[in-house]
């Protein structure tokens, strides 16, 4: 018995001393092996993500939605939110996929980019974090206004302030970026910067003094964001970058611009969001189209860029007095009315018809644009032979296919258009005209049609007249998919004037996001303090202070753009 205890009881212990080994084992292999620890991470491994997701999300409101608001395109198929302004409060600065971005998403990556790149004590890589971080950021204040920030992704702490984050006002939100960017701007001048390699940085590839010139292009940009509400800070900033060349570069060379190329091999990750190669049925490619805002603005300065941007009508419409008023008929490729027809079909309230026998855009907030033009296709939304479609380039699922499918973050011709306006305002800039000139150079660069620059300076409404309407409709032009900036120029200028259409959701444009739907419902309190800031105007009506038509710190008490 002794025996058989003794053997029992050596079992039972090799038994506990197995379950104990084991544990302790189970506990040290409890580590994804494809995983990455947070506390150990190669920034390498994180800034590419960062980089084309920023990009991605820039280019979704400079050729979605926002590009209807100052009418570079329309939509004439689920087009409410592009032609009417029909956001409600689904714009959330979370939702990936959504018609904004998922801004709090890339900077949640973006701030893992800077911890370990402060760690480990890479300069290079802590000036690209502080870069992306500005600029998303400011993309943030800039649709909505107030947003968290110093307590923003900071979850991982547990704490109640950090999971439900409070929100900066959008005055403290520009004065850290701008501060950031003065950080970057000194940790990219020295000389002794780590290796960032060429194939995880696509903007440029692992170049300091690019990007040098992009984050002090965007402290250009955000002192003039400021220039209505705190004109002394704005020209005070822009003088000091203007004053100091070496100090602060800009990108003054379109060689130069902050782009990122589309590789087209994965649909829906990096292809060009209108590409007829994934989208075989091509609907997304026909249901936008370039908008007769700026189809009339180009025809009438007889502009180079339309001819990039945007294909001739199929089937030009002629209004022949000669023929009997009822007749409509395709002669040649050219469809023949009578007097009376069109007049049928301005009565419908969609728009008068247009007879131009090159280039037709899409009226800004019509009701019907599918039928517009006299569409004999009805019931086969998105194809019109009477309107014209957006350039076979955008056709395309990559650069490689066409060489300016690239999302732009910012370029040399933004920034002689804000150097004209601030020497235009009388500030040590410059002189207004030649940087005027030099930004109409550099964005018929960007396009490929710099041997037409003579001829097109000279043409009525291009030569220099002095005023900064000319100078902002100039910089709206430039601005094509990347009309972002153009919203907050108009919104800070009133130009181009810009008129809502009929059936947009308000009679004037729009002036920023709503905060969205789940933002009030999970991080109540602070989302209502934040709408309690903003300021409802005459056209907020019921949507009551959480308006696009309400006031933000940056527009209240500034009399543009209405």
């Amino acid at each position: 018995m002794k025996t058989r205890i003794g053997k029992y009881s050596a079992s039972c212990a090799l038994v506990f001393a197995l379950f104990f080994s084991s544990c302790k084992d189970i506990t040290e292999l409890n580590v994804n092996p494809n995983g990455v620890v947070p506390q150990n991470v190669n920034p390498d491994l994180i800034l590419p993500t960062v980089l084309t997701e920023a990009a991605k999300s820039y280019l979704l409101l400079g050729f979605g939605d926002v590009s209807g608001i100052v009418q570079h395109t329309q939509g004439d198929a689920f087009n409410s939110g592009r032609d009417y302004y029909d956001w409600g409060q689904s714009n959330s600065w979370t939702a990936s996929g959504s018609s904004s971005g998922d801004f709090y998403g890339i900077q949640r990556n973006n701030k893992l980019l800077y911890d370990r790149s402060v760690a480990l004590g890479y300069d290079f890589h802590t000036a690209i974090s502080l870069i992306m971080k500005s600029m998303i950021f400011g993309l943030v204040t800039d649709l909505w206004g107030d947003a968290p920030y110093s307590m923003a992704n900071r979850g991982e702490e547990g704490t109640v302030e950090t999971i439900s984050p409070a929100y900066d006002s959008q005055e403290s939100i520009y004065t850290a970026i701008m501060a950031d960017l003065e950080t970057a701007n000194k940790l990219l001048a020295k000389s002794n910067l780590e290796t960032v390699s060429s194939t995880i940085d696509v903007y440029y590839g692992g170049d300091a003094t690019k990007w040098r010139q992009f984050g002090n292009t965007l402290l250009l940009r955000y002192y003039m964001r400021l220039s209505a509400k705190k004109p002394d800070v704005a020209k005070a900033g822009i003088e000091k970058i203007v004053a100091a060349p070496d100090t602060y570069p800009l990108i003054t060379n379109p060689a130069n611009d902050a782009t990122m190329s589309y590789p087209g091999v994965t649909s829906g990750l990096d292809d060009w969001p209108t590409n007829t190669y994934f989208d075989a049925s091509g609907q997304n490619y026909r249901r936008v189209k370039p908008c007769q805002t700026l189809v009339g603005a180009l025809t009438t300065l007889k502009d180079p860029r339309l001819a990039v941007w945007a294909k001739k009508v199929e089937i030009p419409i002629v209004i022949d007095p000669t023929l009997p008023p009822t007749t409509d008929q395709v002669i040649n490729n050219v469809r023949y009315f009578g007097t009376a027809a069109p007049a049928l079909l301005q009565t419908q309230q969609i728009a008068p018809v247009n007879t131009d026998p090159n280039y037709v855009g899409l009226p800004a907030g019509i009701q019907s644009p599918s039928t517009y033009n006299a569409n004999p296709i009805v019931g086969q939304a998105s194809y019109n032979p009477h309107v014209s479609y957006l350039n076979d380039m955008y056709t395309q699922p990559s650069t490689s296919k066409s060489p300016l499918l690239k999302a732009r973050l910012a370029s040399a011709a933004e920034v002689q258009f804000i150097l004209a306006e601030a020497a235009q305002k009388g500030w040590a800039a410059g002189d207004a005209k030649t940087h005027y000139y030099a930004g109409i150079s550099a964005s018929l660069t960007t396009w490929g049609v710099s041997s037409q620059y003579s001829t097109y300076i000279a043409n009525t409404g291009v030569v220099y007249d002095g005023t900064v309407q000319q100078i902002i409709t100039q910089k709206w032009i430039a601005g094509w998919t990347a009309a972002t900036e153009a919203w907050f120029d108009w919104r800070r200028t009133g130009f181009p004037v810009l008129k809502a259409g009929t059936y947009a959701k308000r009679s004037v444009l729009p002036l920023r996001f709503y905060y969205s739907t789940d933002e009030q419902r999970y991080n109540t309190d602070n989302a209502n303090k934040a709408i309690s800031a903003l300021t409802s105007t005459n056209y907020s009506q019921a949507d009551g202070n959480n308006s696009a038509w309400s006031k933000m710190w940056l527009l209240q008490g500034v009399t543009t753009p209405w």
